[in-house]
């Protein structure tokens, strides 16, 4: 489907509809270039707790796995042992999937390595050699599920220890943090995404 015109005069995406809270996450959020490390690792779990669900479940219960997990901070998820574990999965208010729970654990040890040897938003933005890939889809028929670099990028998560990062579930996270632009092209915010393309200058 092609983008879709809404009641404020604005095309966008056919896949928020029109529930408000999605709306805002399409314009506000998806597809804008995520260079800050620990919000690129979050996201990264978050698109692996989603795997099997639907992204607006995961998006609702946001705010309650950033207070379940410590705000994502990877030194402190590193220490969780079998007692964190059993209090999460007590947690109603995230996803309770005691793999997908292990598996954060163990995956913010392999950010924390990727950390000391080169940063993760550097890790990640090298397979796009800094750049957000810009696509020109007229329709989300059009968007693949999955892209040979999402595969490429994959594999190196898993051979670094990194679980539940399918290549589905890294081209969902690339979309994600804008490092593929993937607002269709009649959609108002495919042009302003295009327009942060460019890595902000240290300091």
């Amino acid at each position: 489907m092609s983008a879709v015109q809404h009641d404020d005069g604005k095309a966008r995406c056919s896949w928020p509809a029109t529930d408000p809270f999605y709306v805002a996450y399409h314009d506000e959020e998806w597809g804008v270039p995520d260079w800050d490390d620990r919000a690129l690792f979050e996201k990264l779990i978050l698109d692996g707790f989603q795997a099997g669900l639907s992204w607006i479940t995961i998006l609702r219960k946001r705010d309650e796995f950033r207070r379940a997990f410590d705000g994502f901070a990877p030194e402190k998820i590193v220490r969780y042992g079998p007692d964190k574990v059993e209090e999460l999965m007590g947690n109603a208010g995230i996803v309770r999937n005691r793999s997908k729970i292990e598996a954060t654990i163990t995956n913010a040890q392999a950010y924390l390595e990727i950390m000391e040897d080169q940063g993760f938003s550097n890790y990640l933005w090298g397979f796009m050699d800094g750049a957000p890939l810009q696509n020109s889809f007229n329709g989300m028929d059009e968007v693949p599920a999955e892209t040979p670099l999402s595969k490429a990028v994959s594999k190196d998560l898993k051979a670094r220890g990194f679980r539940f990062c399918g290549p589905t579930i890294v081209y969902a996270f690339m979309q994600a943090v804008g490092m593929v632009n993937d607002h269709v092209r009649g959609c108002y915010r495919h042009t302003e995404c295009a327009a942060f393309a460019k890595r902000p200058s240290a300091g």
